[in-house]
């Protein structure tokens, strides 16, 4: 089991055994990384609250705080040992989420916490694919700069490029091709 679930199955274990008071501080707590209410985040960590825990579909608190665009709520959850590569049930990282939404503070705050650049979802999809297909030209900027591979294939042989140009992306595919031929005079 890995320390997402077993955080979340704690809870619900506690709770199915009558404890209300543990229901309730899981219940505000994904509220508030919904939310982005940091105080009552902090009360229900400082609770008991795992900063893995994870919901019915696998999001961790970070994925809910991260992906609502609450800075605050996901630099606290970082600092207390959340997970920033843990997946939901679908594959999708924060990183990801934050790549799709083209939120570029929370991407630059979640790889400053740790994040794996290049992690992928099941379909070897990165958080370079999403925010290549969705045309947001800093974030590409931004994850390339950190390390990011642009040549990565995902389960069907598309590249970040090749999937951009499919998406009709307009400027996305003309960073990535700068970064190919630039990768291709350092090898070469």
């Amino acid at each position: 089991m890995s320390a997402v679930n077993s955080g979340a199955t704690a809870v619900a274990r506690e709770a199915r055994q009558g404890s209300d008071d543990v229901l309730q501080v899981a219940l505000s707590a994904f509220e508030a990384a919904r939310s982005g209410d940091t105080a009552l985040l902090r009360s229900a960590l400082d609770a008991g609250m795992p900063a893995q825990a994870c919901n019915e579909k696998g999001d961790t608190l970070l994925m809910l705080a991260s992906y609502h665009g609450h800075a605050k709520a996901a630099e606290l959850l970082l600092e207390r040992g959340a997970n920033p590569d843990a997946a939901n049930d679908r594959g999708q990282t924060p990183l990801a989420g934050a790549a799709f939404k083209g939120d570029l503070a929370m991407a630059v705050l979640l790889l400053d916490g740790g994040a794996a650049v290049d992690a992928g979802d099941p379909q070897g999809r990165t958080a370079l694919f999403f925010a290549a297909i969705f045309d947001r030209v800093e974030l590409v900027e931004l994850l390339l700069a950190r390390g990011a591979v642009p040549g990565r294939v995902d389960d069907t042989g598309a590249t970040p490029l090749a999937a951009a140009r499919a998406m009709g992306a307009g400027r996305t595919p003309a960073v990535l091709e700068l970064r190919v031929v630039e990768s291709a005079r350092q090898v070469g």
